[in-house]
């Protein structure tokens, strides 16, 4: 059975890390291995992880989400490779269920999970009660739920090592963070790979945390920032399917 490297990013938030790797080894039976990329935390982040005893990499100042995965990705052992905020709770049969997806054909390359807090289609339409209870209705083995798409956001987002091993790692100039992931997932589709939403796993998303410490009106102007980025490189809006 194929091996997953989870690459965490992680900038103090080691109560949210916290809940994550214990969410992490509550819920998955397949093969892994945990990378946490902490970005110049002074909140006791790698307590957490030499308690969890958990690989991490630490970096001396905040260098961004593309940067801190790409460091993790270096290092990864895995054939398939996973992206996972800090803000992220996994529940029964997540990863199994997405790596089904995964397998299922040879030209999928990326898939996502759904959520209760996401952009796009991978949020779901349903009022939310409690992460188990949300589990048990929702990651039921059920390849009639995957949904294939044309982007899937990078709180969760699982891919082929082939994948990367063609088109290389996240973009950097989308530092600290956002279209990233929309940069990543329109390149694997131009090298020919396919995206799925894996509708049967549903993972629990807090949304914004890393952001959210930040100043509302910078946050809009990064988002405003990066979004020129994407467009100036690929001359398309990200807004617009394409």
């Amino acid at each position: 059975m194929r091996r997953t490297s989870i690459i965490i990013p992680t900038c103090n938030g080691a109560d949210l890390l916290k809940d994550c790797l214990y969410s992490i080894k509550k819920h998955t039976e397949e093969p892994y291995e945990i990378i946490v990329v902490d970005n110049g935390s002074t909140d006791g982040t790698l307590d957490v992880c030499r308690q969890e005893q958990v690989a991490f990499v630490s970096l001396h100042a905040n260098a961004g989400f593309p940067a801190a995965c790409n460091k993790g990705l270096r290092i990864a052992t895995g054939s398939a490779l996973l992206l996972l905020n800090n803000d992220v709770i996994v529940a029964r049969n997540w990863l199994r269920n997405m790596l089904d997806c995964l397998d299922s054909r040879q030209e999928i390359g990326i898939v996502g999970p759904i959520t209760n807090y996401a952009s796009g289609k991978q949020q779901i339409d349903m009022p939310f009660t409690h992460i188990d209870e949300m589990a048990a209705k929702l990651n039921v083995p059920d390849p009639g739920k995957w949904q294939p798409v044309d982007r899937l956001i990078g709180f969760c987002m699982l891919f082929k090592r082939e994948v990367m091993d063609r088109i290389g790692s996240l973009d950097e100039r989308f530092s600290p963070g956002h279209y990233e992931d929309d940069d990543y997932c329109l390149r694997a589709r131009n090298a020919g790979y396919q995206l799925r939403i894996a509708g049967d796993a549903f993972v629990f998303h807090h949304g914004s945390s890393s952001f959210g410490r930040q100043e509302r009106d910078k946050v809009k102007q990064l988002i405003e920032n990066n979004r020129r980025k994407f467009m100036e490189k690929w001359g398309l809006d990200p807004g617009i399917p394409v």
